[in-house]
């Protein structure tokens, strides 16, 4: 995965500071962005020896859980139909499975913080699951971030959901990414609220 970007610079925003598949000058025209610059992106020259600098990156991580008074079944199902996260889950605007390749999916957030429009999409691939048990994933390309969905079942009728987030920022931005955490906090409860109130309403549905 690349992680330089023409003109020296990487993509900041308020939740992740991580460079999207897409150009620079691409996502300018959509929404604003700080661009930090972070180093030379020359090439290696036999004649200079100079060489491209790439940030030491490092990962940060949020998890939150939750109660259902649905059955650990219907939170399982309702959760492993992708294309219905964004009926719940505030900041992503769409998700689209692949349709030759039904285990990857293409996804966009779009978020409004500070003032500032936030847009970034990226390929995701899930990984394995463990029926009533473990959704987990990974990117592929774009936003670097991966996660998990576990479900602890409560009673016949309830179960405990935990949602962990991970994604990438560069180490030096640690500190920023640190202090806007409750904000990313925040939104995840939000959506498994919403996620809460979506199963119970849709319970017959995922059953």
């Amino acid at each position: 995965m690349t992680r330089t970007r023409p003109g020296n610079g990487i993509l900041f925003s308020s939740i992740a500071s991580i460079p999207t598949w897409r150009s620079y000058h691409s996502l300018r025209r959509q929404s604003r962005f700080f661009r930090i610059p972070y180093g030379s992106s020359k090439r290696s020259s036999v004649f200079t020896g100079s060489k491209p600098f790439s940030p030491v990156m490092e990962w940060q991580d949020c998890t939150v859980k939750m109660e259902l008074d649905v059955p650990i079944s219907v939170a399982y199902n309702c959760y492993s139909d992708r294309e219905a996260i964004p009926r719940w889950m505030p900041f992503i605007s769409s998700v689209k499975i692949l349709e030759d390749k039904p285990d990857i999916s293409q996804w966009s957030l779009k978020y409004e913080a500070f003032g500032r429009d936030i847009e970034f999409s990226w390929l995701a691939r899930n990984m394995q699951p463990t029926p009533n048990q473990k959704i987990h994933w990974r990117s592929l390309e774009g936003l670097p971030n991966r996660g998990a969905v576990r479900f602890y079942p409560k009673g016949p009728s309830s179960c405990i959901v935990e949602l962990t987030v991970s994604y990438e920022v560069p180490q030096i931005l640690v500190p920023v990414a640190s202090a806007l955490q409750p904000l990313l906090e925040g939104l995840l409860r939000s959506g498994l609220e919403r996620f809460a109130t979506f199963a119970k309403s849709n319970q017959a549905d995922f059953n």
